[in-house]
């Protein structure tokens, strides 16, 4: 699995820019991603895909332990819709 300094390592080898700037840049990214999802707004990065966030409604659970009813609040999770791009090379 490629994380984060693998990633950098990666982008400063094809491009030759500095890691601490191309760390800079990765954590913005993200940072900014972050803040439009946070503001209700969906992120498009062409031929990569969407992420935008997604409702869910409140329900009823079930506790396992006890198998009593719980009321589960309504709430947000961000998501992602691969590009067909990215979906061809996989």
């Amino acid at each position: 699995m490629a994380g984060k300094a693998d990633m950098v390592n990666s982008i400063h080898e094809l491009t030759g820019i500095d890691k601490t700037k191309v760390a800079m840049v990765y954590d913005t990214m993200f940072d900014e991603i972050g803040k439009t999802l946070a503001g209700g707004d969906k992120v498009s990065v062409p031929n990569f895909g969407t992420f935008l966030v997604s409702e869910r409604a409140a329900r009823q659970g079930r506790n396992p332990a006890t198998g009593a009813t719980i009321q589960i609040a309504a709430s947000k999770t961000a998501r992602f819709k691969a590009s067909k791009n990215l979906k061809d090379q996989l």
